[in-house]
């Protein structure tokens, strides 16, 4: 503790390697505001609809040709849709349809609210 002109003025330290930030509410704000105006959506890639079977079929072919890439089946009414990734941006999506559509090319993106 020391003194200046103005009165007494203490000096806290904090402990090595830790970090306080301080953030104005106005940014908390903004991304909450850009959350819910982006956040709920994203993009997809649909492969195929139809038959149970051939979604199973299908998500097959994909997994062995796109072994990193995650693919899933969904119903609904009355078709079978596999559908793979899930992009932030259609620019991305765009990007693997590229890749995707050499061996599906009925493939498309679509938006998923």
């Amino acid at each position: 503790m020391g003194y200046c002109a103005y009165g007494q003025i203490q000096i806290n330290f904090p402990p090595q390697n830790e970090t306080s930030i301080i953030v104005s509410p106005e940014i908390n704000n903004l991304v909450e505001a850009r959350m819910q105006h982006y956040g709920s959506s994203s993009y997809k890639i649909q492969l195929f609809y139809g038959s149970l079977e051939d979604a199973h079929t299908t998500l097959k072919k994909f997994k062995f040709n796109f072994e990193n890439w995650e693919g899933s089946i969904k119903y609904e009414t009355p078709n079978y849709k596999v559908w793979v990734g899930d992009y932030r941006n259609k620019i991305d999506a765009d990007r693997a349809l590229l890749k995707i559509n050499e061996k599906f090319p009925g493939a498309f993106v679509f938006e998923n609210k």
